[in-house]
């Protein structure tokens, strides 16, 4: 399917117009993130706690420490809440009321489960370094036996899934647009600077390319670049 299915969590109640359940979109703004937050119940009481992620098709990985308090939580195999956001840009409207952003966002439902599979737990490692840097995973040392046993990972499918995005000007009360007041959009994007290289990397050691002409990118839309 292209699309999924909306749910009673899923369906947006306010602003229904904004949500997006077409696979590749939530795709690209997963793709396009660095970090997502988890919310979860732990103790009776409520944790949110920010994390970096990896895809591979409908599935999330997320991994952390064997101790993690986050991870032995979800592991049990609570409800979880899964969330990601965009900015794109500041929305400067006329009146205070209709000040906003334009965004991108993701939010998954769902339960998580550990991955056990010694070949699935190495397929998520490689997604989470190369969903930071593309290609990365190639240059870099694999993790041993005794990092491997250090390290847990979950999976969260892609199951219970929606997006929500906001584009476009202010959108002021008609009254409003008479004022003599500035308004618009200020764009908002995220950019790399010149690579700083550690001090102890081996005399000769060119800096790759990937990291020399670092751009954002979007796994759902192969090909493309964000600038």
């Amino acid at each position: 399917m292209s699309t999924f299915t909306p749910t009673e969590r899923t369906t947006l109640k306010r602003l229904p117009k904004r949500g997006e359940f077409d696979r590749s979109v939530v795709y690209e703004i997963l793709d396009e993130a660095f970090v997502c937050h988890v919310g979860f119940v732990a103790d009776g009481k409520p944790v949110v706690i920010p994390t970096s992620f990896g895809r591979i098709d409908d599935d999330l990985y997320i991994h952390g420490s064997a101790a993690s308090r986050m991870l032995r939580s979800l592991a049990e195999g609570i409800e979880v809440c899964l969330t990601v956001t965009l900015i794109d840009g500041l929305v400067l409207a006329r009146s205070a009321f209709h000040h906003s952003i334009n965004y991108r966002s993701v939010v998954v439902f769902g339960r998580a489960t550990v991955v056990a599979e010694q070949d699935e737990k190495i397929k998520a490692l490689h997604a989470f370094t190369d969903h930071i840097v593309d290609e990365r995973w190639r240059d870099v040392r694999p993790p041993t036996e005794n990092e491997l046993q250090a390290t847990v990972v979950l999976k969260l499918p892609l199951a219970e899934v929606s997006a929500k995005t906001r584009t476009g000007p202010p959108i002021d009360d008609d009254e409003d647009y008479a004022l003599p007041i500035w308004a618009g959009v200020v764009p908002m994007a995220l950019t790399a600077g010149p690579p700083v290289a550690d001090d102890r990397v081996l005399a000769g050691i060119e800096v790759p390319e990937y990291a020399r002409e670092y751009v954002r990118f979007s796994k759902g839309s192969p090909g493309s670049r964000r600038r």
